[in-house]
């Protein structure tokens, strides 16, 4: 950072930055999208998201060995400009924060869906507005002040889901059927088996299944704030193979085990409607809480995430200088205020097309979360072919299995885009995704490619 430059506030210990990346990690994907998935490839959506979170870690650990090396405003932006390239940063980190802009749309219309199972008449857009205005004062808050309430928000989610899998343990031990089908693990396979929808539908539901994980990439923006980057990144990245088993695999595994697979609806969250419909109202209300918190948290995160993005773009000279301004708590305010503001977007969306907003925002998010990631995989790959052996030696937390596991999760992000094609519902997203990488071209070559790299100052303004 250049002499005299506003600082972010580093506030953010490892309690916060692993919750941090829980808070990203489960949200609307697993307690809302995941029904979708469940409808394009039945059980064996289990192993997409297996496959899915694999190909994260790999990204994870790329991203985790270039953050603890240099930890930087604008992570994997800063590291595509470096390597890859000004226009490649460009785009980067204004995908970035155009993804954010979208997961967070996502996020408060499944918030908005989940109110609705005690408010069925009043409509969405009312819970979206009304949500905006809390999580934007948040974010204007102290980093610290962020960083415990995402700590406690995901300390409910955590407990939820352990609570979930032993409760579903129990209904498939003592059996709570209600005059739905009996519930067993032999769920699983018996109704027409573990791919009832063919290898197609297998294939097709990596588009929800890679949206689920979308935002897990914050763990690298947050290396700017951490008190130690060093200890905390590689504590928060490892625990990502926990994380899937436990909230993604094995969740939904007890859920389609109580549930036959065909009968999940995509109408509410699984979670509480498996217990509304076994008779245990109490459940399913406490569930939709916990749900309504992990949309909550989710939201949180990704506004956190996209300011702090823009703010080491205005540092690159790839930002509106405005964007930069920082309280006196060390919180990019301004960013804040102009992401609360960008998802008013959402209160439109789901005012005018309430019934299908969700499948059109969460493709479009699809598309650009893949983008990054591949451009956080390529930033990495060309980093560690310019390194010598001395320098790769050096590395203190190295990515594993170089350079085949980064060889294929490049292949596989490059045909995540390719399955986007072939469903109509989530080819808008390559149209959209298209259409915005072009924009973003266009306002490169008429703007920051004229301008030295770098040229912009960070206003400090307090607040």
């Amino acid at each position: 950072m250049r002499k005299g430059a506003a600082a972010l506030s580093r506030g953010l210990t490892a309690r916060h930055i692993r919750f941090i990346a829980l808070g990203s990690a489960i949200g609307t994907g697993l307690f809302y999208g995941s029904s979708e998935a469940i409808s394009q490839a039945g059980p064996s959506a289990l192993l997409a998201y297996l496959i899915g979170g694999a190909v994260v870690f790999v990204v994870l650990r790329a991203l985790g060995e270039m953050a603890v090396a240099d930890p930087v405003p604008g992570s994997f932006g800063e590291y595509a400009s470096r390597h890859l390239g000004r226009l490649p940063g460009f785009l980067t980190g204004w995908t970035y924060t155009f993804e954010m802009i979208i997961v967070c749309i996502a996020d408060v219309t499944a918030l908005a869906v989940y109110m609705g199972f005690w408010f069925p008449d009043v409509p969405r857009w009312v819970w979206v507005l009304a949500t905006l205005f809390v999580i934007g004062a948040v974010n204007l808050a102290s980093v610290k002040v962020f960083g415990e309430l995402e700590f406690w928000f995901s300390v409910i989610k955590v407990a939820a889901i352990i609570a979930m899998i032993i409760g579903g343990a129990a209904v498939l031990v003592f059996g709570f059927s209600a005059g739905q089908a009996e519930p067993a693990v032999s769920n699983l396979w018996t109704n027409g088996g573990i791919f009832p929808n063919g290898f197609e539908g297998f294939l097709l539901s990596f588009a929800v299944v890679m949206f689920a994980f979308g935002g897990t990439e914050i763990i690298g923006v947050t290396a700017g704030e951490a008190a130690d980057p060093e200890k905390t990144i590689p504590r928060a990245v490892n625990t990502v193979p926990v994380r899937v088993l436990l909230f993604y695999v094995l969740t939904l595994g007890v859920i389609m085990s109580i549930t036959p697979w065909q009968s999940i609806s995509s109408s509410g969250s699984p979670f509480v409607e498996i217990f509304q419909s076994l008779g245990l109202t109490s459940a399913a209300t406490v569930l939709n809480i916990v749900v309504i918190t992990a949309a909550l948290s989710a939201i949180n995160s990704d506004i956190f995430g996209a300011g702090r993005m823009l703010f080491g773009m205005v540092e690159r000279g790839q930002a509106p200088a405005i964007m930069g301004r920082v309280s006196r708590n060390g919180v990019p305010w301004m960013t804040v205020v102009i992401m609360t503001g960008a998802l008013l977007v959402g209160v439109v969306l789901n005012y005018v097309i309430p019934e299908n907003v969700f499948t059109i925002i969460a493709s479009i998010a699809t598309f650009a979360t893949v983008w990054v990631w591949l451009m956080i995989m390529l930033s990495h790959y060309r980093a560690r072919r310019a390194m010598s052996a001395e320098e790769a030696a050096a590395l203190k937390f190295p990515s594993p299995l170089w350079p085949y596991a980064q060889i294929a999760a490049i292949a596989f992000l490059v045909f995540v885009f390719v399955l986007l094609a072939f469903s109509a519902d989530t080819r808008v997203a390559l149209l959209v995704g298209a259409a915005w990488l072009a924009l973003l071209t266009l306002c490169y070559w008429l703007g920051v490619a004229r301008r030295p790299a770098g040229d912009r100052a960070v206003e400090t303004e307090v607040s």
